[in-house]
């Protein structure tokens, strides 16, 4: 496990690897940016922005999505993977925010997380990037990243990196450490052919130094 000091190197490395990183799913507002996200799950996010793109403007409210039928919001996203689950969730999203919080979404982890379809990570999200919250949401990029550099356990559920990564990085740094994970994570540390070689973080990544070394033995 990463010392705090490492841990340290490993959060600067990150910042100037992805300054600017962010959330790259286009939204408008907080109702948008709560469709993207539970659209993203088990999803690529730019697939999510080439739908959104026609979805967004035939859709404004949550009274839009439920003023047709569930079949044809389902053809709207049917490019996206499991869209008839997608469209009921956003439909029953769309009348609990209606029936429970005045069309409007709320600003609580926990309220978040009585909408169908929005789980921890989704919730972490939005009251990060909509509403400045700070938060750590733990998707496959994060939990990958963190796993391999020795800062959580191999074993530890999604909650406990999440715990783990709330507790060794410094509050006010939460959010922008999701985001530069997520993109360390995308365009960096990739689950199938991550760029080791060309890693800053080598010299203490515990599976940077396992694949460099099967890679010599091969190479031998």
């Amino acid at each position: 496990m990463l010392n705090k000091t490492e841990i340290r190197f490993v959060l600067d490395v990150m910042e100037r690897m992805f300054p600017d990183a962010e959330c790259e799913l286009v939204h408008d507002n907080p109702f948008e940016l709560v469709i993207a996200v539970a659209l993203s799950a088990q999803c690529t996010d730019q697939l999510v922005n080439k739908v959104t793109k026609d979805l967004f403007k035939k859709y404004k409210t949550p009274e839009d999505y439920l003023s047709v039928s569930l079949e044809e919001l389902q053809n709207d996203i049917r490019s996206i993977g499991l869209f008839r689950n997608k469209a009921k969730n956003i439909q029953k999203l769309s009348q609990s925010l209606l029936d429970h919080f005045n069309g409007e979404v709320p600003t609580t982890k926990e309220e978040l997380e009585t909408l169908a379809g929005v789980g921890r990570k989704t919730a972490n999200v939005v009251t990060s990037v909509a509403f400045g919250e700070p938060a750590i949401a733990v998707d496959t990029h994060v939990e990958r990243v963190s796993k391999r550099l020795g800062i959580c356990r191999w074993k530890d559920s999604p909650l406990e990196v999440e715990k783990t990564l709330m507790k060794k990085i410094p509050r006010d740094e939460w959010s922008d450490t999701h985001h530069r994970m997520i993109f360390f994570g995308r365009y960096h540390c990739k689950a199938r052919n991550p760029n080791c070689e060309e890693c800053d973080l080598l010299v203490l990544c515990r599976e940077g130094k396992k694949r460099m070394k099967q890679k010599g033995a091969s190479n031998s």
